[in-house]
């Protein structure tokens, strides 16, 4: 999360200035966060094929 402390003697047009800049900067937490969420559509196959093999396994353990 971007914090800006803003000083008495500071108006608060320089305090939004150095937030914007802030928020701009690479690896804040809103651009790490959409990069997180972005996967590519293979991993997605790979994660259904992996979530139905463990569903499998707990069906198999189950019925046993």
């Amino acid at each position: 999360m971007t914090k800006v402390i803003v000083e008495p003697d500071e108006s608060f047009e320089s305090a939004l200035k150095r937030f914007k800049k802030q928020c701009e900067k690479p690896g804040s937490s809103q651009s790490s966060r959409s990069a997180s969420t972005m996967k590519s559509p293979a991993f997605g196959v790979s994660a259904k094929a992996l979530a139905a093999r463990k569903k499998a396994k707990r069906r198999e353990r189950v019925s046993d």
